[in-house]
């Protein structure tokens, strides 16, 4: 039975020219699990908020939208409120309330639901979800993970029929992004709520759908049940936009000549690999790596806590970070990774130890030196960077803050808009960019600054994987200069990509600072997807590349 039936939908934003989405037909089944995936800036948020009237965006609106046979403009506020739930990407974006308890009975508060049935329904949840021992926490005190949680929780306790996410694993550890797709998974199964998931990153993902969409720019590419649309990838490998948003078992099995059904997740590639291909090769020459032996920044013995009787976020944490090294910090949501970063750029005070930066301590920098031509921070939120009414604008912001002469400037904005991607937005206003094109403009911002020290937090965050390759080869290109970056990350298959080093915080501190392959070789989930599939059968392998190269190698004819 159909859910939501779309209908030539065109919608054009308040004040735009070009429509954000355009001749969009699709339907939803009831109980089903649909994905929607597509190049960042598509469109794939806009269509989303169409199926949830208070969210839908001012502009002008086309064609029609069905809601159990009902225009979904006609359907009661209340309704559409209670029926229908949001979860947002940014988990910060959600809470309103200082205490769990408070936010989980928040949505029902203003519905007027009776006090006992409140409680009951809150008991219920916090049982379903286990946060029993989160329910009288402050939720600032909260991990990412955790909050994200509420957030789910608290949409579920309205006991809507239709589930609707927007990237809600993109700020999660691999660890917290698992234990909520299983809590998805468990909603679609148990309660049968139709859940549709707007998502980038699609490992662990394909495994709990029925269907996929894949958006184009502003309209629909495919829409087909995911064996039919991973048959559509095998057919089309050279062509298909977004291989790289997909599985790293689909990304095998489409890359190679192989009969069978399509591998979704590791159990069934690693069962594909040992079926279908030897192990005569059992690995790749290895990467050489060669560090400059010249600390651009070092920390000693540092310590750090927000508030005098708070316990430490950092505690004793050593580590030096060498010129032109690319090191990427991993952790779970709540491990201090931003404080770290923070930390580094002078923006917060350590009360033990010392923070070097190219070779002088960070409190001797005066008047901005520190920053000038020198270090720069993007953080986790594009938005803080974000003072005028245009890109343009923004990016202008820079040439008051640079010390190259106007010429060089504009050479220089010009290679950062083009490599970035950027013309096509210059008249637009920041906040009405999409998630990850907010990132890229959080980016070239930094990158117009001419620094010799890059550091990143969670800089994947919102875009799509073929803008990630794309993004790691400027990444290593800055690195071919000299430039130092650091990343703070939950995309392992993007630190694996580019970094020189990994390093673990856990407990307040560096427990492991490894070379790449030595890191991700040795780790049950701090490792990629072509890692824990292949591990069995190679010796060396860590990205969907290294994996493509090792089975064509061994391919059998």
């Amino acid at each position: 039975m159909e859910l939501f039936q779309i209908k030539n939908l065109t919608f054009t934003y308040a004040g735009e020219k070009n429509p954000a989405l355009k001749d969009i037909n699709m339907t939803i089944e009831k109980g089903s699990f649909t994905v929607i995936c597509g190049k960042t800036g598509c469109g794939k948020t806009t269509l989303l908020k169409m199926l949830k009237n208070e969210l839908r965006p001012h502009g002008k609106l086309e064609g029609e939208i069905l809601y159990n046979g009902v225009s979904f403009i006609d359907i009661d506020k209340n309704k559409s409120v209670k029926e229908i739930g949001f979860v947002f990407q940014n988990p910060n974006n959600q809470i309103v309330a200082d205490k769990v308890w408070n936010e989980l009975a928040f949505g029902l508060e203003n519905l007027g639901v009776p006090t006992m049935q409140i409680r009951q329904k809150i008991a219920e949840m916090a049982s379903f979800f286990n946060i029993e021992d989160l329910f009288r926490r402050n939720t600032s005190n909260l991990s990412g993970g955790e909050k994200q949680l509420l957030n789910l929780a608290s949409v579920m306790v309205m006991q809507p029929k239709v589930l609707l996410l927007d990237e809600p694993t993109a700020q999660l550890d691999p660890i917290s992004r698992d234990n909520f797709l299983r809590l998805l998974q468990k909603i679609n199964d148990e309660l049968g709520t139709t859940i549709i998931l707007v998502e980038h990153h699609l490992e662990d993902v394909l495994i709990l759908a029925d269907k996929i969409i894949v958006m184009g720019m502003n309209n629909i590419f495919s829409q087909d049940t995911v064996k039919k649309t991973c048959q559509i990838i095998k057919e089309n490998y050279n062509n298909f936009p977004l291989i790289s948003n997909f599985p790293t078992s689909v990304q095998l099995y489409s890359a190679v000549d192989c009969e069978g059904e399509c591998p979704l997740n590791v159990r069934q590639g690693k069962r594909f690999v040992e079926s279908n291909f030897t192990n005569k090769i059992k690995s790749l020459e290895s990467r050489k790596q060669i560090l400059s032996s010249e600390k651009m920044i070092s920390l000693k013995n540092v310590a750090f806590r927000y508030r005098k009787n708070d316990a430490d976020i950092i505690d004793d944490l050593s580590l030096d970070i060498y010129r032109g090294e690319i090191l990427a910090v991993v952790g779970s949501n709540g491990a201090g990774k931003s404080t770290l970063l923070h930390l580094i750029a002078g923006n917060l005070k350590p009360y033990q130890g010392k923070i070097i930066i190219d070779g002088k301590d960070v409190n001797k920098y005066k008047n901005n030196e520190l920053y000038r031509d020198n270090l720069v921070l993007l953080p986790q939120n594009p938005d803080d960077l974000f003072v005028f009414d245009t890109v343009r604008e923004e990016l202008m912001e820079m040439k008051n803050n640079n010390s190259n002469q106007d010429e060089d400037f504009a050479i220089r904005l010009d290679e950062v808009s083009q490599d970035l991607k950027l013309e096509e937005l210059y008249n637009k206003h920041p906040f009405d960019l999409s998630g990850g094109q907010k990132q890229k403009l959080a980016l070239a911002k930094i990158l117009l600054l001419n620094p010799k020290i890059i550091l990143l937090d969670e800089p994947t965050k919102g875009i799509d994987g073929m803008f990630k390759i794309h993004l790691a080869g400027i990444i290593k290109k800055l690195q071919t200069k000299g430039i130092t970056i650091v990343l703070v990350t939950h995309d392992i298959e993007f630190s694996a990509m580019i970094c020189d080093e990994c390093a673990l915080l856990f407990d307040n501190s560096i427990i492991n600072k490894a070379i790449r392959d030595e890191f991700f070789l040795n780790n049950s989930f701090y490792t990629t997807a072509a890692n824990r599939i292949t591990r069995d059968m190679y010796d060396n392998i860590i990205t969907v590349d290294d994996a493509i190269s090792i089975i064509r190698k061994n391919q059998v004819l």
